[in-house]
């Protein structure tokens, strides 16, 4: 694509973790320096990551199907933010050139990276969000009053000059430990701490780079694909904002 084109799309056909297979939509936007990656988990689960480069931001965001039958709304939504670092995922411009010979491969990632456990206590104020990211009004429109981050991050964003009203402090409960799990709590309006996780199955981390005689320094000559899981834990003021937690 040339410069102006727009954002270039890849359809990708991915395994899941647990053997299942899954369509992943792959955009990315040179202009704006940034990547979005989509996939359907098998439960209806919708999950987006997005990658901001020019801001050191990434966006993950879940859309949770409720069940009606148990008196759930249609669905909710959830949005963690935290600081994307250089090494995680390919620069756009690169994703931008990626092809694929063969669309119906189903591909499976190369390698695995360590899991990630993040412990999210400050929210975001989805009014000021676009200071941080201007990502973050598209993609947590949904889940205006459950976007979550981390105080190590947020001091990160703040040395970048990040205004402070974009964060909001969550109860020190959490902190302390005191709150008692999501799932252990019988009453549905009580304040709990929410966990959820989620697994990026397939994405391109890396670039590989190749050497021959004809050229005098290594050139790029593909990528290398991960898979990544996350887990957060989280505050919510009321036991009914987390009940997917009561099935594991």
């Amino acid at each position: 694509r040339g410069v102006g084109a727009g954002p270039a799309e890849l359809r990708v056909r991915v395994r899941l973790p647990d053997g299942q297979v899954t369509e992943e939509t792959l955009q990315a936007d040179s202009d704006a320096d940034s990547i979005t990656l989509e996939l359907r988990k098998p439960d209806g689960t919708l999950v987006s990551f997005t990658a901001d480069f020019k801001k050191d931001v990434k966006i993950f965001r879940a859309l949770i199907l409720g069940e009606l039958e148990k008196g759930q709304s249609q669905f909710q939504a959830l949005c963690f933010v935290t600081r994307l670092h250089r090494n995680e995922i390919i620069p756009s411009e690169a994703m931008a050139k990626l092809r694929q010979k063969n669309p119906r491969a189903v591909r499976q990632a190369e390698d695995v990276r360590a899991p990630e456990q993040l412990h999210m206590d400050i929210a975001v104020n989805f009014t000021q969000g676009g200071l941080l990211s201007p990502h973050l009004h598209n993609v947590c429109a949904e889940a205006a009053d459950a976007i979550y981050t981390r105080q190590e991050d947020v001091r990160f964003w703040l040395e970048q000059g990040v205004d402070g009203s974009v964060f909001e402090a969550l109860p020190k409960a959490l902190e302390q430990a005191e709150l008692p799990r999501c799932r252990q709590v019988g009453d549905r309006g009580k304040p709990c701490a929410c966990h959820y996780s989620l697994s990026l199955a397939w994405y391109p981390c890396m670039l590989k780079y190749c050497h021959s005689r004809e050229r005098p320094t290594p050139y790029k000559c593909g990528i290398r694909s991960c898979q990544k899981s996350y887990s957060f834990d989280f505050y919510v003021p009321q036991r009914q904002l987390c009940l997917w937690d009561e099935d594991l």
